[in-house]
């Protein structure tokens, strides 16, 4: 189809150029526009969990990429596995709504669906071909993004903790009306003044089933967003391995807790990025044999300990230091560097685990007491009532009493009203 001496060829690779240094909000459309001459399509999705805060990327049909689900995509990648043949012929429920698919999982586990595949006349020639050509770009495309995710810059870091921040509350208000609606469904089909005995089964049934359902989307979503830090210290043991196995630097990693709290994807990311900089940097200096690396949790931030053991002359103005700053800054961290002449150099590191809390509105403006505001500043984080019980000491029943107290002092007629105002 292409050759080296074939202009098409070279086109084919600037444009292949071009999509994998497209930032990751513009990646799907490009990759799109790259695809269409081959297979033309409705909509574009990838579906990566290598990107905690947006693991979607759409392009197409905005019918389509507003309302596909996390639960889609997972049942499009387990039907690959199940029946990897086949794949002209695939359907699947996008958006909601069933249509041909055709669909690619990259070797780190990235997903790529084409909804509603047409064949061009250059893909038609040979269509074994084609879709084992499109499964190679795919391939590039899918290490692109692993690899800007592990680049982490600053820009990354800010607009994926916000987008992890949306989708945390988003999901918390979603899982709560639908709880408490489900519960009060319940509650009547279980009433003695029911006579209907097989139709309350049944519908008790079919209710019970929906919760399980609905705390499995919650549970999905939590699973993207946050990493058990010591799986997350594992992956960058796997990415500092190439610098012991090919060089003579002695890397020291000193294990987490086994049961610190889970790392939100953002974080988990950006500290990986740090100490791969952080060791770049201390490398770079004359005399630096050994390095060591220490990872802890104190419950509400990540913290990184990075020595070495050179002539300690390492400064924030060194080489490769001022772009770990801008990282930690983005993530509203703290970074210093302490440097002993002889001794060797020392860098930490402290990363919250939770975004900083938008202002709120001045507690006089609405009359709250000290114990409202606190209340009012988790409910605004996306707490719900057993987490503010438990993080303030008091009972859920208070929790719901303050609550109450604060959407009528607020003005406010849900939670998720309440929190809007209070931003």
């Amino acid at each position: 189809m292409y050759s080296l001496a074939n202009p098409r060829s070279i086109e084919l690779l600037d444009a292949l150029q071009t999509v994998v240094e497209s930032s990751l909000l513009d990646i799907a459309g490009g990759f799109s526009a790259l695809l269409e001459p081959f297979i033309g399509h409705s909509a574009l999705v990838i579906f990566t969990e290598d990107c905690t805060g947006r693991p979607q990327k759409k392009a197409g049909d905005p019918a389509i990429i507003d309302e596909v689900t996390l639960v889609e995509l997972d049942a499009v990648r387990h039907s690959l596995t199940l029946a990897p043949s086949d794949p002209w012929g695939r359907r699947a429920v996008i958006g909601g709504t069933d249509r041909p698919v055709t669909a690619w999982t990259a070797s780190t586990g990235a997903l790529l669906v084409l909804t509603d595949p047409q064949l061009t006349p250059a893909g038609a020639a040979d269509p074994e071909a084609t879709l084992g050509f499109v499964g190679r770009l795919w391939q590039l495309v899918a290490t692109s993004i692993r690899q800007q995710v592990a680049a982490a810059t600053p820009a990354y870091l800010l607009d994926s903790r916000a987008a992890s921040a949306e989708r945390a509350k988003l999901i918390a208000d979603l899982t709560d009306a639908h709880s408490t609606t489900l519960e009060s469904l319940l509650a009547v089909l279980r009433s003695r003044t029911v006579s209907a005995e097989a139709a309350r089964q049944t519908a008790t049934d079919l209710a019970a089933s929906a919760m399980v359902s609905l705390r499995a989307v919650s549970d999905r979503d939590r699973s993207l967003a946050e990493e058990p830090v010591v799986e997350a210290f594992a992956r960058l043991r796997d990415d500092l391995r190439p610098l012991v196995r090919f060089g003579d630097l002695d890397v020291q990693l000193v294990e987490p807790p086994a049961n610190g709290r889970a790392l939100p994807g953002e974080v988990a990311h950006a500290g990986r990025a740090i100490v791969r900089g952080a060791v770049l940097a201390l490398v770079e200096q004359t005399g630096v044999s050994r390095v060591r690396v220490q990872w802890d949790c104190d419950g509400a931030n990540l913290l990184i300990q990075i020595r070495d053991d050179g002539a300690g002359a390492l400064s924030a103005d060194s080489p490769g230091v001022g772009p770990l700053t801008a990282r930690v800054a983005a993530l509203g961290g703290t970074f210093d560097v302490q440097a002993t002449a002889g001794w060797g150099s020392e860098l930490t590191v402290s990363l919250p685990l939770d975004a900083p809390l938008a202002p709120l509105a001045p507690a006089t403006e609405w009359g709250l007491s000290p114990r409202e505001q606190g209340v009012l500043a988790l409910v605004s984080s996306g707490a719900r009532n057993k987490a503010i019980a438990a993080e303030l000491s008091i009972s859920e029943n208070t929790v719901k009493f303050h609550v109450a107290n604060l959407l009528r002092k607020v003005g406010a007629s849900t939670r998720a009203e309440l929190a809007s105002l209070a931003r």
